[in-house]
């Protein structure tokens, strides 16, 4: 608590305490695993230099956390401390070190904090005169038409999301277009609705950007490779039956025309919550709280059917997990608890994960 009364007081008075310094850089170095995940400075110059960055930025991000329903003052500082501020600091650092713009991989599945992550580093980066574009795989999505024929020879999707459904050349072509843009370029950036068509959704006209220094590429499985087709003989519930197994393998191979989007990363960022389970209660939760506001909602048993859906298609198990472990795809994982905080935070080479929210 001494953390978020310190950020706290720093903003009521617009001005930081030498002792308030020495206490968070003591507390910074006494978590060299965590320093090391988001490359803290751990001089009393950085800390000194974070603190005037926060002091910047704080009242812009409780403004921004506010119109995403997101209130708890504290918790919000917290965050921008210990994990918003070090992580673009990260991210403008990785995008100084290379000769064009920098696309960084966002993967993140309902709950996770995606959505208000984006935003953050998308508001903090613009602050230090980086701006940054988020392109979510959403945005890829076939159009209406091109997956209703699709549905004609596939009619195991029933619902847009997995791989298949979207237009990877696309997706090639803006990435591309982004890297290479030139000061006074247009880029197009495809933007999708998914209330059209009674919520199955259709793309937008364009949205036309000037060049950028950054680009935030997020989705629920970006960054997924295929995998050995054998594993889906012992795969985990829900895919249980020959037909589930079927539908599994033909879209870890449809998976495989993703990989090109994916090697056009230069970082990957996974926010996996400690138990996927969770993002099925999630999701009930944000159906129930629209019912209780007079919305329409699924009911339960709608989402169990909706989320296995997407389980049988790229198990977490299979798919998400393993680049948790993996150093070679994988720049930086969060952990993210039932309460949907950031919890831990690592590099996959280093699996001793750190808390940044004691229980």
């Amino acid at each position: 608590m001494q953390l978020e009364t310190i950020l706290s007081n720093w903003l009521t008075a617009q001005e930081t305490q030498a002792a308030d310094l020495l206490y968070l850089l003591e507390q910074a170095q006494a978590d060299p695993n965590q320093a090391a995940a988001l490359d803290y400075d751990l001089s009393l110059a950085g800390i000194t230099h974070r603190a005037k960055d926060f002091l910047a930025i704080a009242p812009e991000i409780l403004q921004l956390c506010n119109t995403l329903k997101f209130h708890d003052q504290g918790a919000i500082l917290k965050t921008l401390w210990e994990l918003w501020l070090p992580l673009a600091q990260q991210i403008r650092t990785a995008r100084q070190q290379q000769d064009q713009p920098l696309i960084y991989g966002i993967l993140g599945g309902q709950g996770t904090g995606k959505t208000t992550l984006c935003r953050v580093l998308q508001t903090v980066l613009a602050q230090w005169q980086y701006p940054c574009v988020a392109i979510s795989i959403d945005d890829l999505y076939k159009t209406y038409a091109e997956r209703q024929d699709l549905r004609k020879t596939q009619p195991e999707l029933i619902w847009r999301g997995p791989p298949g459904t979207h237009d990877v050349d696309l997706g090639l072509e803006v990435l591309t277009q982004l890297q290479r843009a030139n000061l006074g370029d247009k880029i197009a950036i495809p933007r999708f609705d998914k209330s059209l068509h009674n919520g199955a959704g259709d793309r937008l006209g364009p949205e036309w950007i000037d060049p950028v220094e950054i680009v935030l590429f997020e989705g629920w499985f970006v960054g997924c490779r295929p995998v050995a087709p054998e594993v889906f003989e012992t795969a985990p519930e829900p895919i249980l039956t020959a037909g589930d197994r079927l539908f599994a393998r033909r879209i870890n191979e449809a998976l495989a025309e993703y990989v090109p989007l994916w090697e056009k990363l230069d970082r990957l960022l996974v926010l996996s919550p400690e138990d996927y389970r969770l993002s099925k209660q999630w999701r009930k939760d944000a159906e129930h709280q629209m019912i209780a506001q007079g919305k329409t909602g699924m009911s339960d048993a709608e989402i169990d059917q909706f989320v296995d859906y997407f389980w049988r298609s790229l198990h977490p198990e299979l798919f998400i997990q393993p680049l948790t472990q993996n150093s070679h795809w994988t720049d930086l994982v969060i952990e993210i608890d039932a309460a949907h905080r950031p919890h831990k935070i690592y590099h996959p080479s280093d699996l001793k994960s750190v808390s940044l929210f004691p229980r």
